[in-house]
């Protein structure tokens, strides 16, 4: 049984579940309804606008769905025990920008959890950690496959012997937060092709390939490598139904017609963990604190630069935002989701 069979899709396309409103409620469905995976990133969405989202989605599209969630531990989503950093806080103050931290820096996964315990979905994803068991065998329960992802073949093996239906490996080209947990992924990142090879090599379980693929032909280049899907972020940011704001997509079109470098980085200063943005000023400016010891860690820095952000999104400013896009970025095309989808599929 094929995961294409498994999932009951059309086509090998999971759009990638990407957190912070990228994923609105219409994309998915597009996807969904055009016979791929459409999956909406809400590991920073309110249980109650989860359980809403999720009756919007199901009312747009009766296909298979995927939704996404962070894991954290009760301790990780409530403790701040680190304070900003100065060099952060010099920031604010120059720019008069009001910083009040919330009384915990993210949301509690295990109300997130039971709401797909209670609203169940066709497939439900982890990222950041992972899951039980008993939660595995809990979400299968009420119809849902479960799939995790990895950026180490230690984590997908990992995974494997907890019963998931797949893992999503995640290589170095992806954009956005990498989705794995064990050490030895963020000191020696593994490109994907290399990724899939040395996972095919310590687990059967299927598997789905994210990080930079941008066409058809990549597509079926990790079909050949070992992967049966390909997971497809940056390209569906500058679609029609992608739900970022107006400046960060622009920064992208522009990172693709050399109006603007489209040279990536992969930085813990806007959250604490590892992700893939556009180069702007903020990651140039502040570039000697990158491998600080003291930087504070995920979800703490990440509520903390939460004021900066919002301010530069307000201003129209690119310069200060987590501009999340892959190595694949100079390729992006503003276009609608449907003429992506049959762009990709064009060359299966």
């Amino acid at each position: 049984m094929t995961l294409l069979n498994t999932l009951n899709l059309t086509y090998p396309i999971v759009q990638a579940p990407m957190a912070g409103g990228a994923t609105t409620p219409e994309l998915i469905a597009d996807v969904s309804n055009f016979g791929g995976l459409g999956s909406l990133g809400a590991g920073m969405t309110a249980p109650d606008v989860l359980d809403s989202q999720i009756n919007t989605i199901k009312s747009l599209t009766d296909r298979p769905f995927m939704v996404n969630l962070m894991v954290l531990s009760e301790h990780d989503s409530n403790t701040f025990d680190t304070s900003i950093p100065h060099w952060l806080s010099k920031y604010y103050q120059e720019k008069n920008i009001e910083v009040a931290l919330p009384k915990r820096p993210a949301l509690s996964f295990a109300e997130q959890l039971q709401v797909l315990y209670d609203n169940p979905v066709p497939v439900a994803s982890f990222t950041f950690g992972i899951i039980s068991a008993e939660q595995v065998q809990r979400l299968q329960s009420v119809g849902t496959r479960v799939i995790g992802t990895a950026n180490h073949p230690l984590e997908a093996k990992a995974w494997a012997e907890i019963g998931a239906d797949a893992v999503c490996v995640q290589g170095v080209e992806a954009g956005g937060h990498r989705g794995g947990w064990l050490p030895q992924s963020a000191k020696d990142p593994l490109g994907l092709l290399t990724l899939i090879s040395q996972t095919r090599a310590c687990t059967d379980i299927p598997l789905i390939a994210a990080g930079g693929i941008m066409t058809g032909q990549a597509i079926k280049a990790v079909q050949t490598a070992g992967a049966e899907l390909a997971q497809i972020g940056t390209a569906f940011l500058t679609t029609d139904k992608c739900g970022i704001n107006d400046t960060y997509k622009q920064a992208l079109l522009d990172a693709s017609q050399d109006k603007r470098s489209s040279e990536t980085r992969l930085t813990r200063l806007f959250s604490g963990k590892q992700a893939r943005s556009l180069l702007n000023d903020y990651l140039r400016d502040f570039a000697q604190f990158e491998n600080a010891h003291e930087l504070p860690p995920y979800p703490q820095l990440n509520a903390m630069t939460k004021f900066m952000r919002a301010h530069a999104t307000k201003d129209s400013d690119p310069e200060h935002q987590s501009l999340w896009a892959g190595q694949g970025v100079a390729l992006v095309r503003q276009e609608s989701t449907i003429e992506l989808l049959e762009r990709l599929v064009k060359d299966l």
